[in-house]
């Protein structure tokens, strides 16, 4: 005997929600995994909302478990908080708990079963370990690490024969293009959809077409018509090209460089060292130690390549420990952390993998590196400004340390050295510029 399903189109109408025609066929289809590929305001936060509350009201005595993920807790508030919303206004008296600390909702369904919805950041993968799931819902899923899917949540599903909805605007053909790809017809269990921000009958299409004036063209083809376009929003390019070296101990003749990026608690602390031909030769992370222990261990690394300068991050925790490293006779260079120095390190580090003038260690030896080089990533704020940084459950210590060593490799120009001018081109096409420099003729700093 068939189970009773719930009629979703019933539900909604009770819940006061009218898909458009595009979320009307997502919450149609019966494959087991979606992925959705949308432009900003598409409406998928409400899409994904209203199908895992259809899910929670199955006509199920066990009841069921779903998750809502995202790269932050932030992130996946938005489609957790949408859920509570809705059923507090239309569903009260079926909700059975709500605990706001554990971002965790339990409803009576429409067989008497208590279903559980729950909302998990992918910044801890220890919470994304455990129990069975019916369904699972990732928010802005282009920006989770590949493993989060491939080692922790499609195996929730396997038991119970779940459900996945991948929501997001595209970030690149990273892993979350092959799944879309795989929806395009290749696999049965698989359907994916393209919809540009216009798909949304709500949105004024006029609108839209003056935000193509203001962005450039490739954040727009990316942000509202949903396009997939090879390294969007990377920063640091040819990164892969330049993972050809190997960590190495010191050697004979060779002058050394360091970068240092410290955190106490939450971040990690990062040491790296080159040498004289931008060869990345250590890469030592490491987080929750006390700072003497930090100190020790730091100053037994760099003795290990005859104790080189070492450019520190002085903002935040690095200020009150600059002073440390130098009571430890380390060779410490105070690199204060602005708007501009910050944009001048990282365009550096920039130009040094774009022009393959950096070696680093091959993905095998260093896969956190590698993840976070190509993780690091240009955005539009609201005031229409281009700034960079790691994406939501993304560090970016590795990437900080690593270019304040090459800070001492940098490139400089004749006759004027180079001085802190943050320049991003997208496209070829300047896109902030904070002061001007006079440049002459290139040369490297060898």
């Amino acid at each position: 005997m068939a189970r009773p399903s719930l009629d979703k189109q019933k539900f909604f109408e009770d819940l006061g929600y009218t898909p458009h025609p595009g979320q009307l066929e997502i919450h149609l289809a019966t494959e087991p995994r979606r992925v959705v590929a949308c432009g900003v305001r598409w409406g998928k936060t409400v899409c994904a909302a209203m199908e895992g509350l259809a899910a929670a009201m199955q006509p199920n005595k066990k009841g069921s478990i779903g998750w809502v993920v995202a790269p932050t807790y932030d992130l996946a508030d938005r489609v957790f908080l949408e859920i509570r919303l809705r059923a507090l206004q239309h569903l009260k008296h079926r909700i059975v708990s709500v605990k706001e600390s554990e971002r965790r909702i339990r409803l009576r369904n429409l067989a008497g079963g208590i279903s559980e919805i729950r909302g998990k950041s992918a910044d801890s993968e220890v919470s994304l370990l455990g129990e069975g799931l019916d369904w699972v819902i990732l928010d802005e899923a282009s920006r989770l690490r590949p493993r989060i899917w491939q080692e922790h949540i499609s195996q929730r599903l396997i038991d119970k024969q779940g459900w996945a909805l991948l929501i997001s605007t595209p970030k690149g053909k990273g892993y979350y293009y092959d799944l879309f790809r795989r929806g395009q017809g290749s696999d049965p269990d698989w359907r994916s959809w393209n919809c540009p921000s216009w798909g949304n009958p709500l949105l004024d299409r006029d609108f839209i077409e003056r935000e193509r004036a203001r962005l450039p063209e490739r954040v727009f083809r990316q942000e509202y018509e949903a396009e997939f376009i090879e390294g969007s929003g990377a920063v640091f390019r040819y990164v892969r090209d330049a993972a050809t070296g190997a960590f190495a101990e010191q050697q004979e003749g060779r002058r050394y460089f360091a970068g240092l990026d410290l955190a106490k608690i939450e971040d990690y602390t990062v040491l790296t060292v080159i040498d004289d031909k931008r060869n990345l030769v250590l890469a030592d992370r490491f987080q929750r130690l006390d700072w003497p222990i930090q100190v020790q261990r730091i100053k037994a690394a760099l003795e290990r390549y005859g104790n080189p300068e070492v450019y520190v991050d002085t903002t935040g925790a690095g200020e009150p420990v600059y002073e440390q490293l130098l009571r430890a006779d380390i060779r410490a260079l105070a690199y204060p952390f602005t708007q501009k120095t910050k944009a001048a390190l990282i365009d550096n580090l920039a130009m040094l993998f774009e022009q393959k003038s950096i070696t680093i260690p091959r993905p095998e030896a260093w896969p956190e590196g590698i993840d976070e080089l190509e993780a690091f990533e240009f955005s539009v704020t609201d005031a229409g400004n281009v700034r960079t940084g790691a994406p939501g459950g993304y560090h970016d210590d590795i990437v900080i340390s690593l270019a304040l060593a090459a800070w001492h490799r940098r490139l400089r120009y004749e006759p004027d050295e180079i001085i802190c001018a943050p320049i991003l081109f997208i496209d070829g096409v300047q896109q902030n510029e904070t002061f001007a420099v006079t440049v002459r003729r290139q040369r490297d700093d060898d």
